[in-house]
């Protein structure tokens, strides 16, 4: 272990633009070279415990208190891991294709919200930029069409999910075996009527992703990059789908690693380590190992995993992208932003294509089956593959839950963006300014984590519980 003790300490607390809490802290020595820097996860949240005991029809509500950002794919993929314990294989027409409008809704409007809202202070102003300007307000105040163009777009987002799940956030409409509404004639046609702004400004992100990236590549190339592994869900055919599929992983020049891996499979190929600086685990590809098998996932894994996207205006856009790296796969980490608003088209181009289907007004909305011990869920939420295990007993009260999030799968990449962030820009600077501490926020932002949804340790929480009498005596103490 490194002796720490005589080097200088600076700490970038909380980090700022994201969701949820966390922080860096780097280490300097008397030459204010960089010899650590780490990206820390100090919430704690437990859910994987927290369900246990709880009957399983509860788990698709209850474990979509994780966030307020994503929560309709923490409800869906358990709904999918509560479908399989109930017996259920193929939901009815109906059923997918409402969780489907549910889902891309969902990345719509999550998408929407980092890319105009946290992230583009950073692309319109420079991540040097006035503090003072550099945010939400100073986009509003100098690029108001910009601002306005992302709220909209995410009030869609939303009013889909609410048409679909009920609510805007936490709502209800999957549950095992279905979905428990259809949507309405009214409804489709209120979205209808919207849909071709919305597309509009989906072309409208994907040219400002792509324009900066293109514009600013020789700057960004080694901004916070790195070789690395991808992984993500893939259609049988090779296309990319976000609600279903199977698992692929692909190396850094696209050799496929494991490639249509079904969800039951999942353990056989991914594993977990613990350490103890984060809350978050570290997972990795069992057949590599924990040092060379992370992996990356989200936009940037999906776009690079995938043979085609079966839109026609996001595949045409994902063969710009490709073409940057003359077809290998983009490792630049500020690539995200780009691949992130190619889904966003995608997504527009399917919830059209969807709400354009009758299927959606049918009545026929839940399947039933025989009662089954264990399910797993997959999907792809917005920051990447999520993973749902569950196992119930006769009871109906589950007793184990494993939760693979999106986050936590990149948490390795993000802490090695943070350290070449910080040995490229603040290692042996005499002074560094706050401007040079935005640059490794950068680079985290560029994932969009979503620090919340991440915080599952393994084994137990170092607990002192102490019992106090009126007059403050200790009685009694447990340590755990």
């Amino acid at each position: 272990m490194q002796d720490t003790q005589d080097l200088k300490r600076i700490v970038i607390e909380p980090v700022t633009r994201v969701e949820g809490h966390g922080k860096v802290t780097i280490l300097l020595d008397e030459q204010n070279r960089v010899k650590q820097a780490r990206l820390h996860i100090v919430e704690f949240r437990g859910f994987e415990r927290f369900i246990q005991g709880r009957p399983y029809w509860e788990a698709p509500v209850l474990v979509q208190r994780l966030c307020g950002i994503c929560p309709v794919s923490h409800h869906l993929a358990a709904a999918k891991a509560m479908d399989m314990i109930v017996g259920v294989d193929t939901l009815t027409p109906t059923a997918e294709k409402m969780r489907r409008l549910m889902h891309y809704g969902q990345i719509f409007q999550s998408h929407a919200l980092h890319f105009f809202h946290l992230a583009s202070p950073d692309l319109l102003f420079g991540f040097d930029a006035d503090v003072a300007i550099r945010n939400v307000i100073g986009v509003a105040a100098k690029h108001k069409d910009l601002a306005v163009q992302g709220v909209m777009m995410r009030k869609f987002g939303q009013e889909i999910i609410k048409a679909t799940a009920g609510k805007k956030i936490h709502g209800t409409g999957a549950i095992p075996g279905g979905i428990n509404k259809n949507l309405t004639i009214e409804e489709r046609d209120s979205f209808l009527k919207d849909i071709d702004q919305m597309r509009e400004w989906s072309r409208g992100a994907v040219k400002i992703a792509k324009d900066y990236t293109v514009e600013n590549l020789e700057a960004i190339a080694p901004f916070g990059s790195f070789d690395s592994n991808h992984l993500s869900l893939i259609r049988e055919d090779g296309a990319m789908d976000l609600y279903h599929g199977n698992l692929r992983a692909i190396d850094a020049q696209g050799n496929k690693i494991f490639d249509q891996v079904e969800c039951t499979q999942y353990l056989d190929y991914i594993a977990e380590e613990v350490r103890d600086w984060s809350y978050m685990k570290f997972p990795f590809i069992k057949s590599i190992g924990p040092e060379n098998g992370w992996y990356r996932v989200g936009p940037l894994a999906r776009v690079n995993a995938c043979d085609f996207i079966d839109t026609p205006e996001a595949e045409a856009a994902r063969k710009e992208f490709m073409a940057v790296t003359d077809g290998k796969p983009n490792n630049l980490t500020m690539a995200y932003h780009w691949a992130r608003m190619i889904e966003v088209l995608h997504s527009i181009e399917k919830m059209h294509e969807l709400l354009e289907d009758a299927d959606l007004q049918g009545t026929d909305l839940v399947v039933k089956g025989e009662r089954r011990p264990e399910g797993i869920g997959l999907l792809e939420a917005p920051r990447g593959t999520l993973f749902h295990h569950y196992r119930v007993d006769e009871n109906d009260q589950v007793t184990m839950a494993n939760l693979i999030v999106s986050t936590t799968s990149n948490n390795e990449p993000m802490n090695r963006a943070v350290t070449k962030v910080a040995m490229d820009h603040i290692s042996g600077k005499p002074e560094i300014s706050e401007g040079l501490l935005n640059h490794i926020e950068v680079a985290i932002r560029a994932y969009d984590p979503c620090l919340s949804c991440a915080t599952h340790a393994l084994g137990k929480m170092p607990l002192v519980v102490r019992l106090v009498d009126a007059e403050g005596n200790e009685v009694a103490k447990k340590s755990t």
